[in-house]
Order: C-alpha cells, then sequence, then structure tokens
C-alpha cells in the first residue's frame, strides 16, 4: 500500500466515523436513558394523571415509562402566558403522546423539539374571504396545534382532561401527535409513513371508504362513533380515529372492523383487547 492508497482510507475512515457519530451518539444516549431508573415522582404522577396506564399489559407500562424519559430528555417544553412548566404538565403530555409509539420501532417523533403549553384553549388570528373576495379578521379558539415546524401547541386543562377520561374518545394530545405522525413526511394528507406500496393502496382504499362513508352519514344526519370534525379533510380523519381507537378500542373494531385493522397493524397495538 502507497501513501496516497493510506491516506485516501484515513480520510475515508474519518468522513465516515463523522457521519455516523451523531448516531452513534444517539444510540448511547438512549441506553443510558434506558438505564435510568424511572423517577418515584414520576411514577406517582403518571398513575394518577393517565388511568389508560393502569389498563396497558405490564410490558407495555414499563414500555411507555421508557419513552417518557427519552421524550423528556429529546423535547423542550415552555409555558405560555404565563403557565409555569411543572413534573405533572410534563409527565401527563409525554404520556399520552408516548402512547402512540408503544411497539412502533422508529424515532420519538424525531422533527418535534418544542411542545408550547397554554393556561387555557388559546385565541388564534384568521383572515377569511368571503364570496365576494372580501377579507374578513376573526379569531379562532384553538385547544391545539401541531406545526410542521417542530412544535406541538396545547391547552393544558385540555390536555388534563383527555388524560383523565380515556373512553370518551376525545384527547387533544392524542390528535395532535397523529397529526405530528402524518407530518412526518411532510403536509399532513392522513396518511403517515407506511411500510410499502402495498400498504399504501390498502390504506388508501379502507380510510377512504370510511372518510367518504363517515361524509354522507353526517349529510343525512346520522349519528357516528366519530367526531364530526373527523369529515374535515383526510389528515383531521386520521387524527380523530386515532383518538378513538386508542380510548374506545373495543366499539371501534365492532364498528368498523376493516378500519381497526389499519390502525392496527400501523400502531402495532390492539387497544380492544385493553380492560378500562
Amino acid at each position: 500500500m502507497n501513501w496516497q492508497t493510506a491516506i485516501i482510507l484515513v480520510v475515508m475512515c474519518l468522513m465516515m466515523g463523522w457521519l455516523l457519530s451523531p448516531v452513534w451518539r444517539q444510540s448511547l444516549r438512549t441506553q443510558r436513558i434506558a438505564a435510568t431508573p424511572f423517577p418515584t415522582r414520576w411514577r406517582k404522577i403518571l398513575k394518577q394523571q393517565l388511568p389508560l396506564f393502569h389498563a396497558l399489559p405490564a410490558d407495555l407500562q414499563l414500555r411507555l415509562k421508557k419513552l417518557i424519559q427519552l421524550f423528556l430528555a429529546e423535547k423542550q417544553f415552555i409555558g405560555c402566558e404565563g403557565l409555569e412548566i411543572t413534573d405533572e404538565i410534563r409527565i401527563n403530555i409525554a404520556a399520552q403522546a408516548c402512547l402512540l409509539m408503544l411497539n412502533r420501532p422508529t424515532q420519538l417523533f424525531p422533527n418535534l423539539k418544542t411542545i408550547l403549553v397554554y393556561p387555557a384553549a388559546y385565541q388564534v388570528p384568521q383572515t377569511q374571504p368571503d364570496a365576494a373576495g372580501v377579507v374578513h379578521e376573526q379569531v379562532q379558539i384553538r385547544l391545539g396545534e401541531s406545526w410542521q415546524q417542530g412544535k406541538v401547541v396545547l391547552s393544558w386543562p385540555d390536555s388534563q382532561h383527555g388524560a383523565a377520561d380515556p373512553t370518551d374518545g376525545h384527547n387533544v394530545v392524542l390528535h395532535e401527535f397523529a397529526h405530528q405522525l402524518d407530518q412526518e413526511n411532510g403536509a399532513a394528507n392522513g396518511a403517515p409513513f407506511l411500510a410499502s406500496t402495498e400498504a399504501y393502496r390498502v390504506w388508501s382504499k379502507v380510510l377512504g371508504s370510511e372518510f367518504q362513508a363517515l361524509q354522507q352519514r353526517l349529510a343525512q344526519g346520522l349519528p357516528s362513533l366519530f367526531d364530526p370534525y373527523a369529515a374535515t379533510n383526510p389528515a383531521e380523519f386520521f387524527a380523530v380515529i386515532t383518538e378513538v381507537f386508542f380510548e374506545q378500542g373495543q366499539i371501534f373494531q365492532l364498528q368498523h372492523p376493516a378500519l381497526y385493522q389499519q390502525l392496527k397493524q400501523y400502531y402495532r397495538l390492539d387497544p380492544a383487547l385493553w380492560s378500562q
């Protein structure tokens, strides 16, 4: 081997090390966090704030606690309008968000950096053109939002209420973090990352059919398991059915078996088996 070849090999090794080092460091960090005991105070908050935790099988309870630790190590919580961020707020929101990731072998919301938490439902200014093209200013009241720019916005009382009642099919944290999953491959469109082209084909067929059926039922004034907001667009449909999947799994599976199966495959969970 001449000196030129040796230099090239050294440079290639250095470049490879530089490329792999973030992955390596992240792996070491994850292992370190996973080896750290779940704090006793956090465990108390989790059991008090998240009744659904008690319905999970033991292996999923353990997995959830590890995910919470990783989530809190990676994500920043910021209180808005004077709200002080406490362990109660952090554990409550992190626990609900991590339910979506219990059995998914992927990174933990890799695009998400910050969770903004308001002390109540908050106002968002909007502009809306009328039929004549005149733009009107109005204010919308929101409980939460998911942004592609690495942020989720939540109302703390509504987040807390969603956790406290795990059987009503309404949960703003599950809703907004489902949007985060949907936004990992771009703008939210109701089709998150799936395993294959065939998986996308079946997903589109089943969810498209169910989405149209929901719109038809609502147009006819018929009741539905899903909140009417689900009929807004495919992205909201995915977020709303995620809420129901985790909180009303048994009736979901009974009334919409094909749709339930799609979410079961995506989340790799079967909430219909959990005892509430």
